[in-house]
């Protein structure tokens, strides 16, 4: 079985109606979140939330709008690697650290985990590692935040074993392993953005599905509203989209816990 931990890693703040249709103009919050994975005898992580390299690399050029049109608030001794240091984990305690998509509130922290495999998605990857200025910017992708060493250290789960996944998230297609146990495996949740993926996690109290940023609200996926239009703008595939969204919704009505990255505080 998989122990999980949930830490939040800074935030960022925007209308509410963008993440979910209906809801007001009014500035919320949405944390960024990351998630500490562990057994008896290994650990992993998915993603980072934000860290002090968001500030470093969104300085200058283009990408300073990133933090323009969502503004992040955030203070280092919140950084993923403190929180797990204050809690006696150090970077080389982790075994991987697995990247839901290549969104900077997801990726900010890599630098801080020197020296462990990365794991994602080969297609984001490919889609996404060549991308500057505007089309970089579009697709919330910070250049600066992947280590120089990305490329020797990372794997695809496209290449890990295949194996079935329960009934109850098996509208999800087939699962990938990260672990010999199969305790906790990668799904595919297109739409959000390039390679974007989910952890099914096997804890004592039954599977849990981390769906990163398939929705931005239980709203989103329990009474079928997706987010404003303008939304659609970031969307890597907007029918894939509302396609992982009803998928979402099937899996709440078999009563599987869902834990989204953001999930904002919305009026």
């Amino acid at each position: 079985m998989i122990e999980i931990r949930r830490f939040e890693v800074g935030y960022c703040t925007h209308p509410g109606c963008i993440a979910l249709q209906g809801a007001s103009f009014k500035a919320c919050k949405f944390p960024a979140r990351a998630w500490l994975l562990q057994n008896n005898h290994q650990r992993w992580l998915f993603d980072t939330g934000y860290a002090q390299h968001f500030y470093d690399h969104t300085r200058h050029g283009i990408i300073r709008l990133y933090r323009s049109i969502t503004p992040v608030y955030f203070d280092t001794k919140d950084s993923l690697v403190n929180q797990l240091q204050r809690e006696g984990i150090s970077p080389a305690d982790i075994n991987g650290l697995i990247i839901s998509h290549f969104h900077g509130d997801h990726i900010a922290g890599l630098r801080d985990f020197p020296q462990i495999d990365y794991i994602c998605s080969g297609d984001g990857w490919q889609k996404t590692r060549k991308l500057r200025g505007f089309s970089a910017l579009k697709n919330a992708f910070v250049p600066g935040l992947i280590p120089e060493d990305f490329e020797t250290r990372v794997k695809f789960y496209e290449a890990f074993p295949r194996c079935p996944l329960p009934d109850e998230l098996q509208i999800l297609g087939e699962g990938f392993a990260v672990n010999t146990e199969k305790t906790l495996l990668i799904v595919p949740l297109p739409g959000h953005a390039a390679g974007h993926i989910g952890l099914c996690v096997l804890t004592e109290q039954g599977w849990i599905l981390l769906a990163a940023d398939a929705a931005w609200s239980p709203t989103n996926y329990r009474q079928l509203r997706g987010p404003m239009a303008i939304a659609n703008i970031i969307m890597d595939d907007k029918q894939a989209y509302y396609e992982t969204l009803n998928k979402l919704h099937e899996i709440d009505k078999r009563h599987v816990e869902i834990q989204l990255c953001h999930e904002g505080e919305l009026v």
